[in-house]
């Protein structure tokens, strides 16, 4: 699948922009701060529901107006597809595919991308957080059932705990026990589906992401990824932080199920009286690790760009092979500045094969040749030349 046509409306600082796009790769040239990563955002945005640099859709509403549009013409084959959202500032978002009106969560059938930028070195480096995000937005983009899934344990997981707050302040009644274990079962039922997912997920891209990052650091430094469960550790922290014996290569569902119980049991009293639930998918991590050491505090600031790099080359190769939308977009966002000259080689060569590349840069040299056949560039906020022509506000 490639995207021919892209279209925005009041998104970031664009008005208006009509960008024709190709095949193979696209290039946005531009200084810091006119556009370029915008564009690249709001696809996106299509295949993920979320930004890549802010946690609130409002922030992609020009300022001053109270709904942004972005719309993409897809080309999967012989069959075309015209999907487009409304960001909406004071109501929910609107989506619609060839015209027809669809749920903004069900966009992900329609449309996959990948989207590597500065900002996901904190894969590697950040908080356990932004690592289940990664691998959860992977999962709805290969099975949009999934988003159901997800959505459901955090309304669970919220009710539960106002229960456990409510039961502190009153001083437990038994009543509200009971209450509690009616949640407990609705809790484990979804988390362990979402803990068997992620499972999966991790096994398939792990021989992915360890050939990803030999191909772009040009050596084997034995990159893996495994599970820390929660529900498999002896303690109940109460912070974000990787439980030091909650490794898991694999656990099958029905393993997953009664350690969950037990660990909701056996954590009963810390809970009330912390008020939180302490167990579930909510507090793993992916860990991830290089030459046997957690990349995390041990690996280098090259290392740990190859690392990010990688875990979003294997995704795409994921998506490549088993979603039924075909290859996805791949968007390398400010990417070509941040490696040397070999790095750069090895990327280009990486990603030669895949269908539409879109690649933003802010001088031009520092993307290897061969990525440069379809070049934009953006100054002042519009679109400038190239085979691309359109108009924004900057």
């Amino acid at each position: 699948m490639f995207v021919s046509h892209l279209s925005l409306t009041d998104f970031r600082n664009y008005s208006r922009a009509e960008v024709p796009l190709e095949t193979g790769p696209n290039l946005f040239v531009g200084s810091n701060g006119q556009g370029k990563t915008n564009l690249v955002e709001s696809l996106g945005f299509l295949s993920t529901l979320g930004s890549h640099r802010v946690s609130s859709d409002q922030a992609m509403i020009r300022q001053g107006q109270q709904a942004a549009i972005v719309r993409a013409r897809l080309q999967h084959g012989e069959r075309q597809l015209l999907v487009e959202v409304q960001i909406n500032r004071g109501a929910a978002n609107k989506a619609q595919v060839n015209r027809s009106a669809i749920k903004p969560r069900e966009l992900p059938r329609y449309f996959s991308s990948v989207l590597f930028a500065p900002e996901d070195l904190a894969l590697v480096r950040g908080e356990p957080s932004g690592r289940r995000r990664f691998l959860d937005e992977l999962l709805v983009q290969l099975s949009p059932r999934m988003a159901g899934v997800i959505a459901d344990y955090d309304r669970v997981l919220r009710q539960r705990n106002t229960l456990l707050k409510s039961a502190r302040a009153s001083g437990v009644k038994g009543s509200q026990l009971s209450t509690l274990e009616v949640w407990d079962e609705r809790l484990v039922d979804l988390g362990s589906q979402l803990i068997e997912a992620r499972t999966g997920l991790v096994a398939r891209l792990l021989p992915e992401v360890a050939a990803a990052y030999e191909t772009i650091a040009g050596e084997d430094h034995h990159a893996t990824l495994s599970n820390a469960l929660s529900i498999l550790s002896s303690g109940g922290e109460d912070d974000d932080e990787t439980p030091s014996d909650a490794r898991s290569g694999a656990i099958s569902a029905a393993d997953t199920a009664v350690a969950f119980r037990n660990s909701l049991e056996r954590l009963r009293r810390s809970e009330l009286d912390r008020a939180v639930t302490l167990v579930g998918p909510h507090r793993d991590d992916l860990v991830l690790e290089l030459n046997r050491l957690p990349a995390r505090g041990y690996a280098s600031h090259g290392e740990s760009w190859s690392f990010a790099l990688a875990l979003k080359l294997a995704s795409a190769q994921l998506l490549r092979r088993e979603s039924s939308t075909g290859d996805p977009v791949l968007i390398l966002d400010d990417v070509f500045a941040e490696l040397d000259e070999k790095r750069r080689g090895r990327l280009a060569s990486a990603v030669h094969d895949v269908e539409q590349v879109l690649i933003t840069a802010a001088v031009h040299d520092d993307v290897p040749e061969q990525l440069r056949a379809h070049t934009v560039h953006i100054s002042g906020g519009t679109i400038v030349d190239g085979s691309t022509h359109g108009e924004s506000d900057g």
